[in-house]
């Protein structure tokens, strides 16, 4: 397990910016907390963390493009992809086919 620090020397990205993409990307980066609630980051999480800065500075992707990249990259036909399409992501769910959205 990886903590903050190390996941922000790993890969150059700041902490706050961590953060953020915790609340932005929260579908896809979820660190495990220690009961004192310091974030413990996988390789897995390792992995993402740099995935989303490539597709951000190399790509230059918005948050949203970032967003379907991922569900693309790492998960399968589902729920998430609808979620993303529709700009559910986070929200309520999309209304059911055959009624009208309010």
């Amino acid at each position: 397990m990886l903590t903050i620090d190390q996941i922000s020397q790993l890969t150059g990205v700041r902490k706050s910016t961590l953060r953020y993409w915790e609340r932005s990307f929260d579908h896809f980066l979820q660190p495990a907390r220690t009961n004192s609630n310091r974030r413990e980051y996988t390789l897995e999480d390792l992995d993402r963390v740099r995935t989303i800065k490539r597709l951000l500075e190399q790509e230059h992707l918005t948050s949203h493009g970032v967003r379907l990249r991922l569900v693309e990259l790492f998960t399968k036909e589902g729920s998430v992809r609808r979620k993303i399409k529709t700009g559910q992501v986070g929200g309520s769910p999309p209304p059911k086919e055959g009624t009208a959205a309010s």
